[in-house]
């Protein structure tokens, strides 16, 4: 059932197949040592554009998202890591590119 969902769109926000390929290698990498990460940084960042998009606020969070304490503690560690405006650069530049633009 979760390939299921994963394979289809719940909302509008979510991202697209072509998107998740070019924003994933900027994802955080798993720590070596230690428990690994339960949680699928693709469905983090979903919940994130749905919060962004809607408006609503964190505890207004559908729960197939998961815990918004969850989601809140990794959109924290995304902006100390300028991680939102690393994206915006990336995929500004590769736009221009397939553009044909400098």
């Amino acid at each position: 059932m979760a390939e299921l969902a994963r394979k289809t769109k719940r909302y509008p926000s979510d991202l697209t197949d072509e998107e998740w390929r070019r924003i994933e290698p900027l994802m955080p990498k798993p720590p070596r040592r230690g428990r690994k990460p339960s949680v699928d940084l693709r469905e983090v960042l979903n919940a994130i554009r749905y919060l962004a998009r809607s408006g609503g606020g964190w505890r207004m969070l559908p729960v197939h998202f998961g815990p918004w304490q969850t989601v809140y503690w990794w959109f924290r560690r995304f902006v100390r890591r300028l991680l939102f405006r690393t994206i915006h650069d990336v995929s500004l530049m590769l736009d221009r590119e397939a553009a044909g633009r400098a």
